[in-house]
């Protein structure tokens, strides 16, 4: 067989069992469903399902990075409201926060919870069989969102607006993991229930978070260029209506 004729028999297969993991997500929730049964709905053994996932966390990484679509729709988009690396930053980090409080579950499992394996292994896998879904898509934006590690693709992109005078080298590695932890800690509390608010407020609370602590390392002279303004209001001087 060759490699070509390879490469589709094994998409194919991806998809007959991601939609059959997905359906049963649907039907069940992410932490009731088993091999097994996704064999059975795709109509294989569970024999099969192991010649191409490793194991079910797996199997349900690749299929709720499916509902990652929208968000990859909307990157660019988001970006293009920047004039700088900071702003653009900022309005990806936007656009990161609406998708992934609407749908917690599936953005912790992929960022947050243990998969037995290394993640990136995983994204990688994941893009080589849908090449596609990067077609289109900017290098800027595929920077971005073919990294696994939150603070990693941050410390990468920021890098540019070292360039541009906006940040010091030394804050880089702090900001990148920063944010990180304040996106993580506030989705594990809604997730938990801890926090009582509607999925919009996590979102705009987190984006409030993140403003303030990037705006806090950028050097004073530069803050007047940084010109971000979440949803439709500017209620902020620096032009940002997240406080």
């Amino acid at each position: 067989m060759n490699v070509k004729r390879k490469e589709i028999q094994t998409a194919r297969m991806w998809r007959f069992f991601l939609d059959a993991t997905s359906e049963l997500i649907e039907e069940k929730g992410l932490h009731h469903i088993t091999i097994r049964e996704i064999a059975d709905r795709a109509g294989y053994t569970s024999s099969t399902v192991y010649n191409y996932f490793r194991d079910l966390s797996h199997l349900k990484f690749f299929a709720v990075m499916r509902d990652t679509d929208k968000y990859l729709k909307d990157l660019p988009g988001y970006m293009e409201k920047g004039n700088n690396t900071v702003e653009k930053w900022l309005y990806a980090w936007e656009c990161f926060c609406k998708h992934s409080f609407q749908l917690p579950e599936v953005y912790s499992l992929l960022y947050i919870e243990n998969l037995g394996t290394i993640p990136e292994e995983l994204m990688q896998n994941y893009y080589q069989v849908y090449a596609n879904e990067l077609i289109n898509l900017s290098e800027e934006v595929q920077s971005i969102i073919t990294h696994h590690n939150i603070a990693t693709r941050s410390s990468l992109y920021i890098q540019s607006a070292k360039e541009e005078g906006f940040i010091h080298e030394e804050d880089i590695e702090y900001i990148a993991d920063m944010t990180m932890l304040i996106w993580t800690g506030m989705l594990t509390n809604l997730l938990n229930l801890r926090r009582n608010v509607s999925k919009e407020e996590a979102a705009k609370q987190t984006m409030n978070y993140v403003y303030k602590s990037i705006m806090s390392t950028v050097v004073p002279e530069k803050r007047k260029e940084v010109n971000y303004i979440y949803g439709d209001r500017n209620d902020n001087e620096n032009g940002s209506s997240t406080s």
